[in-house]
């Protein structure tokens, strides 16, 4: 099914006219944050049974193999071109892969899962700074957008959240995606969706693995059961896989602020799936941001990219 879906974006991708570019790149942005809304949950879940960096390792392996079967071969006719540009290759597999995730589940130890979704919503902020360092420009719409979803945020995060010790690691984790983000609106042409990420999700698995071992050394391996196995196999499939190729094929047709202005939709994508799973009452201050957040979402999302702003 993932396999399935991933080709169906790809083939889409391929034939994407530019007066649909946008509307694809609004709608991948949006299935990437709401897949990624169910891994804070899961990471959250997985706190006292899952050290936090097998968790990372064997959610990549997963992904490895969820996208290997169509992405190995073309990584592999394409290994000249990653060998060329493995400055960029490697940082993004740092970034994205081996940082990003393993922040996230330590995080998860001691922050509850709507804290680690609002705090994350701060990343898109984060995009547009990157962007605009790199020349983009905003434009007048996006920026007020940007700025009515942060402030939705803030007051979200002021209004019910408290502020430990495990949010650094989420502030650390919002920095990396962003940083993330800013390197795929860079990602060189030649580099294929499919052989770019089978690509990174390898290196960050070879980068995490001398942690992986420590980790089992120091702290033992988890006891695989259906309580660990099916979470780990959901971040591994649809939060790795799917939304990872989701999220980058909407940065390649919209840029990372656009994209990252839908991004602010996590925090009410969490705060839903928490009322539904867990069983958590949302107040209603709390709905009152999060309309903020939905329409600054709307008004940055709807706006066009000034000229000039494309690589």
């Amino acid at each position: 099914m993932t396999t399935t879906l991933t080709t169906t974006l790809a083939t889409t991708l391929t034939r994407t006219s530019p007066r649909t570019a946008p509307v694809l790149g609004l709608v991948c942005a949006a299935l990437a944050t709401v897949v990624w809304s169910g891994s804070f949950v899961t990471s959250r879940a997985l706190h006292d049974s899952v050290p936090p960096v097998q968790h990372a390792f064997w959610r990549w392996v997963i992904a490895l193999l969820a996208v290997a079967p169509f992405g190995a071969r073309q990584a592999w006719r394409q290994r000249a071109h990653f060998r060329r540009h493995r400055r960029y290759v490697l940082l993004a597999s740092l970034f994205g892969v081996a940082v990003y995730n393993t922040l996230v589940n330590q995080a998860g130890l001691t922050t509850p899962a709507a804290s680690m979704g609002m705090i994350m919503a701060a990343s898109p902020v984060l995009m547009a700074v990157f962007e605009r360092l790199g020349g983009v420009r905003l434009g007048a719409r996006r920026t007020a957008g940007l700025l009515t979803a942060c402030a939705g945020v803030v007051l979200l995060m002021g209004g019910g959240a408290g502020f430990g010790a495990g949010d650094l690691w989420m502030i650390a984790a919002a920095c990396s995606f962003a940083g993330y983000s800013a390197l795929l609106r860079r990602r060189p042409a030649e580099l294929g969706g499919t052989a770019f990420l089978f690509t990174t999700f390898l290196l960050g698995i070879v980068m995490l693995l001398p942690a992986q071992v420590v980790s089992l050394a120091v702290q033992g391996g988890f006891r695989p059961t259906p309580g660990t196995v099916l979470p780990l196999l959901y971040v591994g499939v649809a939060s790795s896989a799917v939304a990872f190729f989701a999220w980058n094929t909407s940065i390649s047709l919209i840029g990372a602020t656009r994209a990252g202005i839908v991004y602010y939709l996590q925090p009410v994508c969490v705060a839903l799936l928490s009322r539904a799973l867990l069983g958590e009452r949302t107040t209603w201050p709390q709905l009152l941001c999060m309309a903020l957040i939905l329409g600054g979402v709307m008004l940055g999302a709807g706006s066009r990219e000034s000229r000039g702003s494309r690589e």
